[in-house]
């Protein structure tokens, strides 16, 4: 059976981090941090043997994979089945700010995020079924082969639950934490729907100590 191996990285750190407001479709670019973390990635990826590099279309991503890019040789593929879920009325705000505004909604979302989804937002179920489309076209188009993802926090978090059977609505409680630039690893086999969907890592750091805040982040947006 000839499978293909999947490496999804959130992208680097943004200024929206501190706090953390959630940026879906919010074109928000990398901070210095971010643009640190880009580097990193890039040199884990040069012994990384991969075969191909897949981005989102958003710029976080684009300039997460552009060190990458330079490292490699490979030339990106902007994909927009990987990007970041539109999160409606929550974009650009911390859910703090949400909580203070209509607490009834944010207890309904904490409570089954994927059936409360925030108004005017992309439901998580069809997130995670244009993002396992686009993983299963990648495995399909390099059999037996390496693909660096660089996608999102929430998307990430929710197509790993969905390969290993978690119910989206535990996304946030069965997965909080996705650090940015960190590396997540499934096993795809080459044939749609030969064999299941693996999971072989996730959440590696590339590295630690950014900065103080790190080690309690990322919250669970």
């Amino acid at each position: 059976m000839t499978r293909t191996t999947v490496v999804l990285a959130r992208h680097g750190r943004t200024p929206w981090h501190h706090p953390n407001r959630y940026a879906g479709r919010s074109d928000v670019p990398l901070d210095e941090v971010g643009v640190r973390q880009a580097e990193a990635l890039a040199r884990w990826a040069a012994r990384a043997e991969l075969t191909a590099l897949v981005c989102s279309p958003l710029r976080r991503a684009v300039a997460t994979a552009a060190p990458t890019a330079a490292a490699t040789g490979l030339v990106p593929l902007v994909e927009p089945r990987v990007r970041e879920l539109d999160f409606g009325v929550a974009e650009g705000r911390t859910l703090a700010e949400l909580r203070e505004a209509d607490p009834a909604l944010v207890a309904r979302f904490e409570a089954d995020p994927a059936t409360y989804h925030f108004p005017g937002g992309e439901p998580p179920a069809e997130a995670v079924a244009r993002a396992l489309d686009a993983l299963t076209a990648l495995a399909a188009d390099h059999p037996g082969g390496r693909v660096l993802v660089v996608a999102h926090n929430t998307l990430i978090r929710l197509v790993t639950c969905a390969v290993l059977g978690v119910p989206l609505a535990e996304y946030r409680r069965r997965l909080p934490a996705l650090d940015p630039a960190a590396t997540t690893t499934l096993r795809l086999p080459a044939t749609a729907g030969a064999e299941p969907v693996a999971l072989l890592a996730y959440n590696v750091p590339l590295c630690r100590g950014w900065d103080d805040h790190d080690a309690a982040e990322p919250r669970t947006t």
